[in-house]
């Protein structure tokens, strides 16, 4: 009986589990990679860190068309497998935040050289620098074709080829081009945890303002999300962890020609009341001091003057004692409620990951094989499937990766 032979495009988080998934299984196992070397984006994840899952994993964090197809997915490998798995290749898990599982050395390389190690253990073969620039299937065996380079014939593919996001990184969104004529259809993408550009004059100059806040994101008189944690002004808009959970509903809105609005809150840990009283009183406390200087203190003082122009004050140096209460109260909802439109999102360049993809209707989510074409696995973000910020997204690698493995090598 002949050694089976998979051949796995695309050498990121899911590429490289779906390999030694398959290659434990006693399949003779190619990973093709476009890049000089795999597992580019691990190593950029958690800020260098790796945040390899989540403990609070659940199908509320993940969006696409069927959340079912996801969540069965999720029960083929879940996160105790998960931490089970880097476990037993070297990788200690710690929880840390919101439920967030990082390496104890804090290493993103930690991750990607055990999982290298592993399968070169287990005799699979990195081919780098191959651009696939086409699959075809003639009786029973794929043939991969590669630019530059001699065909591969194979009987098993998994498309692990990513999706748009972080092409620096690996994925460009060639791989839908891979199956889309074998009939699978592409559900519309969008950059998704990425920052979100607003309309507004003076944002150059509040680029670099920090601070921990709460945003709002809503479109018409609905509000859509809301989150809170550190914010950052840019000079095209917004950015920081809050922003990015936002961030794929704000872009399915845009999608659609939409235009939702983002409030920021700034005090967060004060009612709207009580801020007033924050502001009379030091009002009354510096009376003959010039507005602008008494916020010094309270606020970073690159938003003080843009924060009193926005709040309809015209002579800003004007002593406190002569502000009126209407234009304290003007002051107050800028700083508790200031609203922007958001205009669009940063480019695929910036963002995490892809929003959209392969339409998972025909892919089997007990196995990731293909329902058109048998013998085409998927893996990782190459189909509609997306998670929040938090790890979500490489458990969904891992998960979707190991079940592809696992599958096509039986």
């Amino acid at each position: 009986m002949s050694i089976r032979k998979i051949a796995i495009v695309g050498g990121g988080a899911s590429g490289l589990v779906a390999s030694i998934a398959a290659s434990s299984k006693g399949s003779k196992v190619y990973i093709l990679e476009r890049l000089d070397r795999v597992g580019k984006k691990i190593l950029a994840t958690g800020n260098g860190r790796c945040n390899i899952t989540n403990i609070n994993t659940d199908i509320t964090r993940f969006h696409g068309k069927d959340k079912s197809f996801i969540n069965e997915t999720l029960k083929q490998f879940d996160v105790p497998a998960t931490i089970e798995f880097f476990e037993k290749l070297g990788v200690k898990c710690k929880i840390e935040d919101e439920g967030k599982a990082y390496p104890y050395s804090d290493q993103a390389s930690s991750v990607l050289d055990v999982l290298r190690y592993e399968a070169e253990r287990l005799g699979v073969i990195e081919l780098c620098g191959c651009y696939v620039s086409q699959i075809k299937q003639k009786k029973g065996i794929f043939e991969i074709g590669i630019k530059d380079k001699e065909k591969l014939a194979v009987d098993k593919v998994i498309v692990a080829a990513g999706g748009k996001a972080s092409p620096n990184l690996g994925s460009n969104g060639s791989g839908y081009d891979l199956v889309i004529p074998f009939g699978h259809k592409l559900i519309e993408t969008f950059p998704a945890l990425v920052q979100l550009k607003l309309d507004a004059p003076f944002l150059k100059a509040l680029k670099g303002v920090k601070f921990e806040g709460t945003v709002t994101l809503g479109l018409g008189n609905k509000e859509l999300q809301r989150e809170s944690g550190e914010i950052l002004y840019t000079d095209y808009g917004i950015s920081g962890p809050p922003i990015f959970q936002l961030s794929r509903k704000a872009g399915e809105q845009l999608a659609v020609g939409r235009k939702p609005w983002l409030t920021v809150d700034m005090f967060r840990d004060f009612e709207y009341e009580e801020l007033m009283e924050v502001l009379r009183k030091r009002m009354a406390n510096a009376c003959e001091k010039p507005l602008d200087f008494s916020f010094v203190g309270l606020i970073n003082k690159r938003l003080i003057p843009i924060l009193l122009k926005a709040s309809g004050v015209i002579d800003i140096h004007k002593h406190c004692k002569e502000v009126s209460e209407e234009e304290l109260k003007n002051i107050c909802h800028k700083l508790k409620m200031w609203r922007f439109e958001v205009i669009g999102t940063q480019s695929w360049t910036e963002a995490q990951v892809t929003a959209g993809g392969i339409d998972t209707k025909d892919v089997n989510p007990n196995t990731m094989e293909s329902k058109l074409v048998k013998g085409i696995y998927f893996a990782g973000e190459i189909l509609d499937v997306d998670g929040d910020c938090g790890g979500f997204n490489l458990q969904w690698a891992w998960s979707s990766g190991y079940t592809a493995g696992k599958y096509a090598s039986e």
